[in-house]
């Protein structure tokens, strides 16, 4: 296990016209109440993803709150994270099993990683590749100890969940997404936190059109034609393969239009590499399909500009654990649809119940938008960004 150095500086304050003086009283409360705490969290990548991205923001705001605030990854080789990729995939309904080498070694790697802990007051472990940090502490009862799951439980293949189940009940507690999340077999107090976006994080900040359309201008698109855009892993999940065959339904109705895949390739998906060739593979040379990755250099600010250009933001996941990109979507006034995901509403996550699938509808729905807007990525979806200061930073 390393830590993760925090080079940026945050201040709770500069979020204060964004969240409204009550929120940002209660926030202060908080830290008041919390100051003087020490705080670890351990994570599987210091970026790529979901979580990486999550600590990056947090982090420095729980340090400016006064928590002393720290991040920590775990060592690991190569076939740790086959089996973690593995455990996860399960987890999202997979029907796979772990071998029993395969287990010893997920069991041998925490405890190498929980020899390396640090004191803390609090300490969050988050996701599979963290679980077992806890049974494997010298002594597990000098801090508190969360488990924070990321990821949609509702269709866990039991075999693994019956595997891991022991070590997150050993947990003080966990944190869901969502209470559909959460496994009903699961004997344990329960929390419920929305992961948010960082509305000032560079991803996220104002950025004018002009400067938007420039850079997607750079990176070989026709930004006066329509485009398409996901902004997700390469991952069977979030279905790129089925993105490219819904853009194909639509532009039989729209020839114009051009879809852009933007994904990262992260330390602890070693599917990655794997998908995005698939995924290039299935799009069949097509000059108007384009894949981009943070390898290739669009990273935060070209995601940001891309958002912002983008006549539709499309986000369809099989199996969802963020939804950020479908917030941060909103957050910049795109134009937004999902697939079979929960549906971005201000309130929250809520189920999506419509008939159907995405490559079905998507070219009569293009065709309808087409017919009632005559800018297409007008009159679309827009649940959340009418109110900037609400709750439509977190999904």
């Amino acid at each position: 296990m390393h830590p993760v150095p925090i080079a940026t500086t945050k201040r709770l304050a500069d979020y204060a016209a964004i969240i409204g003086d009550r929120r940002y009283e209660e926030l202060r409360a908080l830290a008041k109440a919390a100051a003087g705490r020490s705080m670890l969290h351990i994570n599987a990548t210091a970026y790529g993803g979901g979580v990486a991205e999550i600590l990056q923001n947090l982090v420095p705001l729980l340090r400016d709150a006064g928590v002393d605030a720290h991040w920590a990854v775990l060592d690991a080789p190569p076939a740790f994270y086959d089996i973690t990729k593995k455990i996860h995939n399960a987890l999202q309904g997979m029907e796979l099993d772990l071998s029993e080498q395969e287990k010893e070694l997920f069991q041998e790697v925490a405890r190498e990683n929980a020899a390396q802990l640090t004191d803390a007051d609090v300490i969050l472990a988050h996701d599979p590749q963290a679980v077992a940090l806890r049974h494997f502490a010298k002594d597990p009862r000098r801090a508190t100890w969360v488990w924070r799951c990321h990821i949609d439980l509702t269709t866990a293949h039991q075999p693994v969940w019956s595997f891991l189940r022991p070590f997150v009940e050993e947990h003080d507690a966990s944190i869901w997404t969502m209470p559909e999340f959460v496994r009903p077999d699961l004997k344990q107090k329960v929390l419920i936190q929305a992961p948010t976006i960082d509305p000032l994080s560079l991803k996220n900040q104002d950025m004018p059109v002009s400067a938007a359309r420039a850079i997607v201008r750079r990176w070989g698109l026709d930004i006066e034609r329509p485009i398409l855009v996901q902004v997700s892993r390469f991952d069977p999940w979030k279905d790129p393969l089925g993105v490219i065959d819904a853009y194909r339904l639509v532009k039989v109705e729209v020839p114009g239009v051009q879809l852009v895949m933007i994904g990262s390739l992260a330390d602890d998906d070693p599917e990655g590499q794997e998908y995005l060739d698939r995924t290039r593979a299935h799009a069949h040379g097509d000059p108007d399909v384009f894949l981009f990755t943070n390898l290739d250099g669009v990273k935060d600010q070209e995601v940001n500009a891309f958002q912002r250009a983008a006549t539709v933001v499309v986000q369809k996941s099989l199996r969802e654990g963020f939804g950020l990109v479908v917030a941060e979507a909103l957050w910049k006034g795109a134009a937004g649809r999902d697939g079979r995901r929960p549906e971005v509403t201000p309130r929250g996550l809520r189920p999506r119940r419509r008939g159907g699938t995405l490559e079905r509808r998507a070219g009569r729905r293009w065709e309808g938008r087409r017919n009632r807007h005559p800018d297409p990525g007008r009159g679309v979806w827009f649940p959340g960004h009418e109110r900037r200061g609400g709750r439509e930073m977190h999904p």
